[in-house]
């Protein structure tokens, strides 16, 4: 059975609750020996901490959501910077690879634009001081987002669930940074996608699933989860003209490779 790396999800979610060990289980059933589970905030960030240490094969990143920022900008100086803190302390925490989901929202804009980007240099910050490369949300924020990282210290990282253009998927690969593949690449009039994908380096692609958000075909509509990632991988694999075998195998190496974790799968179930 080819070997399939979610490198997105949000097992911690509520959403899971009362059936999230039979979630994991059905991921590695389907071949996904290995999952990032992304934090959004100091608790769910916590979460994923203590399930990435509960279980083989679970990888924890922590950090602060653009559409949290606002309860940390808000507060008080000492308790904004306690947040910033809480997360810091938490990314040296066993089972942590990476700091996120961090980034910019411009959609929702449940949190404002300036809150955003402060919370999200405090974060580009940390995982220079921390050398972890960070996950990266940008949503109809491409512009602050490219300015962010340029002002920033160099980062290794990934722009998850990639739906920009052209431009700034140039922008990402010139700096050396990742982008994450999910279940729109299996929807319909998804042709400007496919172009970006198919003139991407193999080595600067990851698979993902964003479970629970965003469902694959045929999934879609329902509750994601990570064993819905061999669909995103089919339909990555069919756009290459790879073999699917092919692309797991490439996509698990590029995730291990960010994330600094060994290429050899981990043994299926608890320590």
């Amino acid at each position: 059975m080819m070997e399939l790396f979610d490198s997105h999800t949000h097992l911690e979610s509520s959403r899971y609750d009362g059936e999230r060990a039979e979630v994991i289980a059905r991921a590695q059933a389907a071949g996904v020996t290995r999952m990032l589970t992304c934090g959004s905030d100091v608790q769910t960030s916590e979460q994923s901490v203590a399930l990435a240490q509960a279980h083989d094969g679970i990888y924890a990143a922590v950090g602060i959501h653009g559409h949290r920022a606002c309860s940390v900008a808000q507060a008080h100086d000492e308790q904004g910077i306690d947040a910033i803190q809480c997360i810091a302390d938490l990314a040296q925490q066993s089972g942590v690879v990476a700091l996120g989901e961090l980034g910019l929202d411009y959609h929702y804009e449940l949190s404002t634009r300036q809150a955003q980007r402060m919370v999200l240099g405090h974060q580009l910050l940390l995982a220079r001081d921390l050398d972890l490369p960070v996950i990266l949300h940008n949503r109809e924020s491409d512009d602050d987002m490219r300015t962010m990282l340029t002002q920033a210290p160099p980062v290794r990282g990934v722009l998850h669930c990639f739906l920009s253009d052209a431009s700034m998927a140039g922008f990402a690969l010139a700096r050396g940074l990742y982008l994450g593949v999910a279940g729109p690449v299996t929807f319909g009039k998804m042709e400007q996608l496919a172009a970006i994908l198919r003139q991407t380096p193999l080595d600067r692609l990851l698979i993902e699933t964003d479970s629970p958000y965003l469902a694959p075909h045929p999934q879609r509509g329902k509750r994601n989860e990570p064993a819905f990632v061999v669909h995103v991988a089919h339909a990555l694999a069919g756009l290459l003209d790879l073999p699917v075998e092919e692309l797991a195998r490439r996509t698990t190496e590029n995730a291990c490779r960010l994330l600094g974790v060994e290429v050899c799968a981990p043994s299926v179930g608890n320590p």
